[in-house]
């Protein structure tokens, strides 16, 4: 029986998600939206490409909970874009509600499920699904790490005009401002990245990393990113699914790692058949760990605003 696997939100993020879910021919896909025919529309439509892509994949879109019973993993994609000029704190009180709602409804018909949450503002939103779920922190996490890693690293293919494939990029931390690119952990054929570009180029490439959404929100001018942020989903679906064991950057609960407790960040983490098998424990010099440290008190502070710092 193949795996299920349901998409909630129906706008960019999640409708691209499904089309590369279904493309791969991962799982049968549930699109879920709360605008009827937008989640039908766009399911019949993936459907419809399945025969071309080769994939025998079902693709159902839905405005009914019912309908995403017994989800293998539920990608909780839903709430409010950024525009042009708001952060992601903006964002932080409706897609509180929005996110709180539908993980409940989620996890009411799929109880054995995995959560992985791309909403925004990112950490919050984990912390938000895991509180609402009442799921082991294994079974909740979130998507940033892998995209703010990918953006990091096409940076660092074009300017040393090298396959992606061979570069290798670090990331901790939340999913904003604050992140914290590792360029000493990050690798072009196993060659460290300060021995190959200099350091105001480097200190260049972690700034756009930074602010990688923004500049994309700037462009487009209505919207914000979705084909970078699916791509990064459906790599994390792969490994849970397959079972891969893939460490990837993703936001994960911790209990003392990197001396933080209490809150989602995002670490290097090994992902599997159980979710979050472990987080990843490198060493950080002392500029990289006060780094990551305002990191984590940026989400910690965000995460109070909602009520979920006790």
């Amino acid at each position: 029986m193949r795996s299920k696997v349901t998409v909630v939100g129906a706008g960019n993020v999640g409708a691209t998600t499904a089309q590369r879910l279904a493309d791969a021919g991962l799982a049968d896909v549930v699109l879920i939206d709360i605008l009827d025919g937008i989640p039908q529309g766009k399911a019949l439509d993936i459907l419809e490409s399945c025969p071309v892509s080769g994939s025998d994949v079902r693709v159902t879109g839905t405005t009914c909970y019912d309908d995403t019973a017994g989800s293998d993993i539920v990608v909780i994609t839903a709430g409010l874009p950024r525009k042009p000029g708001m952060s992601r704190d903006d964002l932080l009180q409706k897609n509180f509600q929005i996110v709180d709602s539908v993980t409940r409804q989620a996890v009411e018909r799929s109880p054995d499920a995995m959560l992985l949450v791309v909403s925004n503002p990112l950490d919050a939103m984990v912390q938000t699904a895991f509180r609402a779920s009442g799921f082991a922190k294994n079974r909740v996490f979130g998507m940033a790490g892998v995209l703010d890693a990918a953006r990091m690293r096409a940076f660092i293919a074009a300017e040393l005009n090298v396959s992606v494939a061979n570069v290798h990029a670090f990331v901790l931390g939340g999913h904003g401002d604050d992140m914290v690119p590792l360029p000493r952990y990050s690798t072009v054929a196993g060659i460290p990245l300060p021995e190959l570009l200099p350091e105001a180029t480097i200190d260049a490439i972690v700034r756009r990393t930074r602010q990688g959404g923004g500049e994309i929100v700037a462009l487009l001018k209505a919207g914000s990113a979705y084909y970078a942020p699916s791509a990064g989903i459906v790599e994390m679906v792969d490994s849970v699914l397959n079972d891969r064991k893939k460490i990837l950057p993703s936001a994960a609960y911790l209990e003392g790692e990197y001396g933080v407790n209490g809150i989602y960040l995002g670490v290097p983490a090994k992902l599997g058949a159980g979710g979050v098998e472990e987080v990843i424990e490198i060493g950080l010099s002392d500029a990289e760990k006060a780094a990551l440290d305002r990191s984590a008190a940026s989400v910690r502070s965000l995460i109070a605003k909602i009520g979920l710092d006790a």
